[in-house]
């Protein structure tokens, strides 16, 4: 018998949050790792929404710096784009799939992200 897994929904404003900092508590809340019933095999987790996902702040240098890279594997076309370029919508996406753990609960959990 299959059990149904109660999932709620978290409400999350970026305002002002740190982008790897937030990340990391929405990959947590995704994961289920702030349950007690949370165990690794299971995908238990939460739904998270994020509003004003464009006023996430960033530190240091990353707006310039920060490069990230994507391939079509054919030969010479490795593209890359810096941070100020992309959405913070995306650049938040992309640092919440990196945290999450790489099997194949990983597509299940990035589903159940809701950013605005």
């Amino acid at each position: 018998m299959v059990k149904k897994i109660a999932r709620k929904i978290y409400k999350l404003d970026a305002t002002g949050k740190i982008l790897g900092r937030l990340a990391s508590t929405i990959a947590m809340i995704l994961r289920g790792k702030n349950k007690a019933s949370f165990v690794p095999n299971v995908d238990g987790g939460d739904f998270v929404e994020v509003s004003n996902s464009d006023k996430i702040k960033v530190t240091g240098k990353k707006l310039t710096q920060k490069t990230y890279y994507h391939t079509s594997l054919y030969l010479g076309g490795l593209k890359a784009k810096k941070l100020k370029d992309i959405s913070m919508a995306e650049a938040l996406k992309k640092a919440v799939w990196g945290m999450l753990p790489k099997n194949t609960l990983r597509n299940e959990m990035i589903k159940r992200l809701i950013i605005k």
